[in-house]
């Protein structure tokens, strides 16, 4: 790799260098365009900043914040603000890079952003939580704005924590912002169908990729790792087309029934506890045994670097649908290639959040707002669209899914940056 920079640790394995060897991968496919994949190699800005703030017994406490813009060629920054104790600056960049494919290749006029707080939210009171976020939101504040970068919910955020950096923003900037987040509460200029539209994308790329290898839905067998937004929305959806979800893993167990889960049960559960793991109707086994479960459609939907070659090596699925950002090794994506497994990339498969976002986004503008049933012929429409083109891509160079979607990203990412040129 050219110039390594140098504050990116050596670590193989780390999200940020799965980046790089993705984009390695898709170089012989940009024609002339490869003079500017340096650009892609490289996060345009990065924003480190100390998050100290009184804690409920009086002392302070100091958290460590980031926020990435890693290509702004097509629009302004887009990605989500995640609260998880292992975030570091290279997982963000990571994360940032990811959306700037992402949105490229169903083609939305954004580039990639993520952010960070170093954090077990869990550990913090409510109060504490929203101290925290205000502060943050003050401190990306200098880079962040609905023309700039829009932050939204990842891992451990939610609607409560954008209203929180929303009005944060609108009272630094004296007028309410309502576009400067998405993902917000529906009464702040949030958008119906927000809360699944990740899970719903997931289930619309799995759907069409299930029928184009000849596997029926109805009857399917189905295993879902991280059962927050994105694994319980998708699992609900697939039972609704026939499908059986026959095993679930999160941070609370592993559990596996092969008759199939009772999904309002298991919802109940979630709902109650905030994880599977005290759901009854079903046989507790150990963490690692997920991965040997007989099922036809895998769903990783939990975080990043979980597929491994070993693992690769023992999953029985057909079909992966990557709902978490990066769940998959690049030496794991050629051992299930070899093997025969499908693997319908993150970069395409879990876009569905960000397409309802920017749905949102540009309602905010308008102050016009759509019914669910619009919102989700629009999302249904973008994402088939989207995978029909990487698919015919895939084809055409006899590529992986993953590959074509950089190939499809990448082009229209640095068509934009050959256009605008360098400034100065």
């Amino acid at each position: 790799m050219s110039n390594p920079l140098s504050y990116v640790g050596s670590e193989d394995s780390s999200p940020w260098h799965t980046y790089l060897s993705q984009v390695d991968r898709v170089l012989p496919y940009l024609g002339n365009l490869a003079r500017w994949a340096e650009t892609l190699k490289r996060p345009k800005r990065a924003l480190i900043v100390d998050v100290p703030i009184e804690m409920d017994d009086g002392s302070v406490r100091h958290f460590e914040g980031f926020r990435v813009q890693h290509n702004l060629s097509r629009g302004p920054g887009k990605g989500g603000v995640r609260y998880h104790p292992d975030v570091t600056l290279e997982e963000v960049m990571a994360l940032s890079a990811w959306m700037t494919i992402k949105c490229a290749g169903v083609g939305l006029p954004y580039g990639g952003a993520k952010g960070g707080i170093r954090v077990d939210p869990k550990t913090l009171s409510h109060k504490e939580l929203e101290r925290m976020t205000r502060r943050y939101t003050s401190e990306i504040g200098i880079i962040i704005g609905p023309q700039r970068d829009i932050p939204a919910p990842d891992v451990n955020t939610n609607g409560q924590i954008m209203a929180w950096m929303m009005d944060t923003y609108s009272m630094n900037t004296g007028s309410t912002a309502t576009g400067v987040v998405t993902g917000k509460p529906i009464h702040l200029g949030g958008s119906l169908g927000r809360v699944k539209a990740t899970g719903r994308g997931v289930f619309v790329t799995g759907r069409e990729a299930a029928r184009r290898i000849g596997l029926k839905l109805d009857g399917a067998r189905v295993a879902v790792q991280g059962f927050g937004n994105v694994g319980s929305a998708a699992a609900e959806l697939f039972v609704g087309a026939g499908a059986k979800i026959v095993a679930v893993q999160d941070h609370t167990g592993t559990l596996v029934n092969k008759n199939g889960f009772d999904m309002q049960g298991l919802m109940a559960t979630v709902r109650r506890d905030g994880g599977v793991g005290n759901f009854k109707e079903a046989e507790r086994v150990d963490n690692e045994s997920f991965w040997d479960v007989d099922c036809d459609i895998l769903i990783p939907a939990a975080l990043e670097g979980q597929i491994d070659t070993a693992r690769a090596n023992r999953l029985k699925a057909k079909l992966v649908l990557e709902g978490a950002n990066g769940p998959t090794l690049p030496d794991a994506d050629d051992v299930m290639r070899e093997r025969g497994i499908l693997v319908v990339p993150d970069v395409i498969c879990n876009a569905g959040g960000v397409t309802v976002s920017y749905f949102e986004w540009v309602q905010d503008f308008s102050s016009f707002f759509w019914t669910e049933d619009e919102i989700n012929v629009r999302l249904d429409k973008i994402m088939v669209d989207a995978l029909k083109h990487i698919w015919d891509t895939a084809d055409k160079h006899k590529i992986t899914l993953r590959t074509a979607t950089f190939a499809v990203a990448c082009e229209r990412i640095l068509i934009a940056r050959e256009e605008r040129g360098l400034y100065p």
